[in-house]
């Protein structure tokens, strides 16, 4: 189901004889500028990543190798989204907790953000997330 706090949408990949392309562009496919790109790898099946909401930062999550899990809670729903193709994108909103598991060994995600790092807009307490979005 389609929310406007988070939603999965796939890019339609180009190819031809030599392979697949997959197109990202800011503002177009990806619903904001970019301003910040990094990738996770090499995570355990069983470790949970993530474990937080942001209050400024958006985010496109990417399998860009293998797959994983994201369970995502808005206030309203909890939804597990399965991210195991390279053009498959998962838009997550400001004030989305967020939990990365299930990674496959050859998982790399990739994370695409509207904003640079900054420590104090993370809330990695979940009981103060709920107060937060009440």
């Amino acid at each position: 189901m389609e929310n406007n706090k988070h939603y999965l949408f796939e890019i339609k990949p180009f190819s031809d004889e030599d392979g697949f392309l997959a197109v990202f562009e800011e503002e177009k496919q990806i619903p904001f500028k970019i301003r910040r790109i990094f990738y996770e790898y090499g995570v355990e099946k069983t470790s949970l990543r993530g474990k937080h909401a942001n209050k400024i930062s958006r985010f496109c999550l990417i399998a860009v190798s293998g797959s994983c899990d994201v369970i995502v809670e808005d206030g309203k729903s909890k939804m597990v989204y399965k991210l195991d193709k390279p053009h498959k994108v998962l838009f997550l909103d400001r004030m989305v907790w967020k939990t990365m598991t299930n990674f496959s060994k050859d998982c790399v995600l990739l994370v695409l953000s509207d904003c640079l790092y900054d420590k104090n807009e993370y809330i990695r307490d979940f009981e103060e997330y709920k107060k937060l979005i009440k």
